[in-house]
């Protein structure tokens, strides 16, 4: 499928092979975690405007000029508190390096700053967009992206100054209408991402093609070194432990919401079950029901390409795989009131969720970020409080039971950031470009920020009728 940014998509998909993807900055060195094992790829001096529109021109508006020079002086303001080496062209460093070593004798991570003009001007125009753009521009490099965005996760919400903070919804834009999660739009916003490619996606995911977090053996400091032989099982595991919340058994009726590439559908059917599957990507559905086909279950896993708004009949179990954050937060309740509709007596609902504090939730929810541009159009992350206010207010579910488990996904993220990386030229040879592999590298660093500092969490959680007896098992 070949998209452009135009589109809301920005997928820097190009016809046959891109060969600017394979020119890298050469390795890139931490000084904080060491050498981050792969090249990130530079920004051609000569950006498409076709595909990238936002990225190959600077904003120049009187808008951007002016917003600019506050937003560098808001952004200069900010990091000289922070444990950072912000470095410009003049030879200026701003950042506690300015002060020397941090603790311990490490140095902080660094933030290069390429073409602090441009870096301003995308700044002061869209925010947190900006930020990102910037970066896919080549405007600005890190020598570790995922530590740099980590000093700035940790501290999201005291950056820009509290009377600044309550003029966002005055300035910065809202999510488009056509990006409402509707049944007419749904289709499209998940199209949009999970229809890239499915080699796209081979490239960087394990053999279970499971695109959510892992759950690994090894907790504590054993975790953050867990390598990329491991993660197909760790896959597995989560996998496992949502269809055992579920009391997934020989000739339970299954219902998945959002069926990934099929892994989840072919362990509960190695069980016994019969799952019927819905998913809204062409693309997932295809490979899914010929892994299906291939592992002999054709007859136990039915794959449709419905909206979760369709689905009929009763099931004794439901599960749902970070499927919520795509749902929309005006449509949580639509969804969980879904799910009680279609789940028979004594049945259970087991789903893994992305979650986020709830007064995060609350500042943001309305908010249009770079990941709604660049990855998840129409995405809200809910939060714990959110989802055990709205099972109790508006269906008859009750939340049971809930596991944490952000840490491990900090860990997934990381494997993948490092295959996908690892894999430029093969990504570059499917005719993703240079500006898609730091867009991408941007999205998976970005992410595993939140989760290394807590900003971001994902859950499973066990639900069920609220008539029923005791919590789950």
């Amino acid at each position: 499928m070949t998209m452009t940014e135009a589109t809301g998509s920005g997928t820097g998909r190009t016809e046959g092979t891109t060969r600017s993807s394979a020119n890298t900055a050469g390795a890139v060195t931490s000084a904080v975690t060491g050498t981050v094992p792969y090249t990130v790829p530079q920004a051609p001096v000569t950006i498409d405007p076709a595909i990238w529109p936002s990225i190959a021109t600077v904003p120049t508006s009187l808008k951007a000029r002016v917003a600019g020079r506050a937003a560098d002086a808001i952004f200069k303001a900010a990091v000289r508190s922070l444990p950072l080496a912000v470095r410009y062209p003049d030879g200026t460093v701003l950042g506690k390096a300015s002060l020397g070593q941090a603790p311990g004798g490490t140095a902080y991570p660094v933030m290069t700053i390429n073409r602090p003009e441009a870096f301003a001007a995308r700044l002061g125009d869209g925010g947190l967009i900006g930020l990102g753009e910037s970066y896919m521009a080549g405007d600005w490099d890190a020598d570790d992206l995922t530590a740099v965005m980590e000093v700035f996760a940790a501290r999201v919400g005291t950056l820009v100054p509290e009377p600044l903070q309550k003029l966002r919804g005055l300035y910065l834009p809202r999510q488009p209408r056509k990006e409402r999660n509707t049944e007419k739009n749904t289709r499209s916003n998940i199209s949009r991402h999970y229809d890239l490619s499915n080699e796209l996606f081979a490239s960087f995911l394990d053999r279970t093609m499971t695109y959510s977090s892992a759950l690994f053996p090894e907790s504590g400091d054993a975790l953050r070194t867990v390598a990329w032989d491991g993660l197909a099982a760790a896959q597995q595991a989560k996998i496992d432990r949502l269809l055992d919340k579920a009391g997934v058994k020989e000739g339970t009726r299954v219902l998945e919401i959002g069926t990934g590439w099929g892994e989840l559908a072919l362990r509960a059917a190695a069980r016994g079950a019969t799952v019927y599957s819905v998913t809204l990507s062409s693309e997932q559905q295809e490979l899914a029901r010929q892994r299906v086909a291939d592992s002999g279950y054709a007859d136990a896993v039915t794959i449709e390409l419905k909206d979760y708004r369709a689905v009929e009949g009763e099931y004794d179990a439901v599960v749902s795989v970070e499927m919520i954050e795509a749902v929309g937060f005006e449509y949580w309740a639509t969804y969980f009131q879904t799910i009680e509709r279609v789940l028979a007596p004594g049945g259970k609902v087991a789903i893994q969720a992305i979650t986020i504090a709830h007064d995060r939730l609350m500042a943001t929810r309305t908010s249009y970020t770079w990941v709604h541009k660049y990855i998840f159009p129409g995405g809200v992350i809910p939060s714990v409080r959110a989802i055990e206010d709205i099972t109790e207010k508006q269906t008859g579910l009750r939340v049971r039971e809930r596991l944490a488990m952000g840490e491990h996904y900090a860990q997934t993220l990381r494997l993948w950031e490092e295959r996908f990386m690892g894999r430029a030229e093969e990504v570059g040879a499917m005719g993703f470009d240079a500006i898609f592999q730091r867009m991408w590298l941007f999205y998976l660093c970005y992410s595993r920020a939140g989760f290394e500092t807590g900003y971001l969490d994902v859950q499973q959680i066990v639900l069920d009728h609220a008539s029923s007896k005791g919590a789950a098992a």
